[in-house]
């Protein structure tokens, strides 16, 4: 199960596997904690009545910030190659880019 992830991953070994996860929790971790002070100024808990509203809302601004701290946390951990092929991977998929 272990070889499926580091295939699937692309990574070099079972520690490199361990960083991008590392990478990638860090990253979420880190991404909802900094989007709660915007949320807090934005106050949209109060502006918008219907939860799911809100929820909306709170993953439209936490996902750019996710990708910021993604990069940054990845240049961090020295991986910023391996993890620029997956921004442009993703912004191809959204059409961001050709």
């Amino acid at each position: 199960m272990l070889d499926k992830l580091i295939k699937k991953f692309n990574a070099k070994s079972k520690v490199h596997l361990l960083i991008i996860f590392l990478i990638f929790g860090l990253s979420g971790s880190f991404s909802l904690w900094v989007s709660s002070p915007i949320l807090l100024v934005l106050n949209l808990k109060n502006i918008l009545d219907n939860y799911m509203l809100y929820i909306f809302f709170r993953f439209l601004i936490v996902i750019p910030i996710y990708q910021i701290i993604l990069i940054i946390t990845a240049i961090i951990f020295g991986e910023f190659e391996y993890f620029w092929k997956f921004e442009k991977k993703l912004l191809k998929r959204l059409k961001i880019i050709k």
